[in-house]
């Protein structure tokens, strides 16, 4: 196992135990307190626990080599895994949603909240500041989208503990304990729209895309400063983890010997190795000036990005 994979694994467990603590307590609180929107602030910890569990055994996973069934690794069990953990997330906010709204049409008695509530979820908005802050850290520091994403649900839930510390103010201050059950509806749907952004995210990366277009932008500048290229197109840019994987077919002299052709290839997968960060593979298919083969379907070509010719 790599250092890096054993760092994204050590990190991981801090936001597994930080993210129980916090849950425990405002589940407890909250069932304590009578609080249902602290209740769910507490489910959403749960679900975080749920990531760093999926990204602990997501980087084992990943460390593992490729083989003849996977000749490409296990990088893209991150997706996977965050799909997984999208469903997951989607319904534990439905069933607080569900359960909060179910409450208000029958008309269900609340009785106002305890005040401890309130301190709990002061020390909940103070731990998550905590670990946003050290799970944002470390996946920048180890190129980890998995860490940079988890750093960043924990941001927010500061957000959401922020509604529900407001719910509970306002609770308080106008006496009116159905302001709870509101701030428990707020939440749940936070909940349900953060599991589709991050079900939706991992699309491009299952499909064989790219998040960010301008990857290709990137790659055919890099390619039409190369003497001897020709009609670079049929570009396809895929990620495998959070490294790309670029093929590319170009044109050169029909002239040219082998070795000469195969050195102009070398220089385009030079070029684009030193311009463009996190390469995994570069395969570039070379063909004479001017082939035209019409039954090619796939890619995006230079002309239609630059007119490079």
């Amino acid at each position: 196992m790599s250092n890096r994979n054993r760092q994204i694994i050590r990190a991981s467990w801090v936001g597994v135990w930080g993210n129980a603590l916090l849950s425990v307590l405002k589940i407890s609180v909250g069932l304590i307190a009578g609080s249902l929107a602290v209740v769910g602030d507490g489910i959403d910890s749960a679900g975080d626990i749920i990531a760093s569990v999926i990204t602990l055994l997501t980087a084992r996973l990943m460390s593992r080599p490729p083989n003849m069934k996977f000749p490409y690794g296990y990088e893209k069990a991150d997706a996977l895994a965050s799909k997984v953990l999208s469903f997951i997330m989607f319904f534990a906010g439905a069933q607080l949603g569900i359960s909060a709204v179910s409450g208000l049409i029958r008309g269900v008695e609340r009785e106002m909240p305890a005040m401890f509530a309130i301190y709990a979820t002061l020390i909940s908005i103070a731990g998550k500041l905590l670990l946003s802050w050290h799970q944002h850290r470390a996946g920048k520091k180890l190129d980890s989208p998995m860490l940079v994403a988890n750093g960043r649900n924990m941001q927010n839930d500061v957000i959401i503990s922020g509604a529900v510390l407001a719910g509970l103010f306002f609770t308080f201050f106008l006496k009116l304990p159905v302001i709870d059950s509101i701030t428990a509806i707020l939440v749940s749907l936070w909940i349900m729209y953060a599991a589709y952004g991050i079900f939706m995210k991992t699309n491009p990366e299952l499909l064989d895309g790219v998040h960010d277009e301008k990857i290709y932008d990137d790659v055919f500048r890099v390619i039409s400063s190369i003497k001897g290229v020709y009609n670079p197109h049929r570009a396809r840019i895929r990620k495998v983890g959070n490294q790309f994987v670029i093929a590319i077919d170009i044109e050169v002299d029909g002239n040219k010997t082998v070795h000469e052709a195969h050195d102009i290839a070398r220089q385009v997968e030079d070029a684009l190795k030193s311009s463009i960060a996190n390469v995994y593979d570069i395969l570039v298919h070379v063909e004479p000036y001017g082939n035209i083969e019409k039954d090619e379907k796939y890619g995006v070509s230079g002309k239609d990005i630059h007119g490079i010719s």
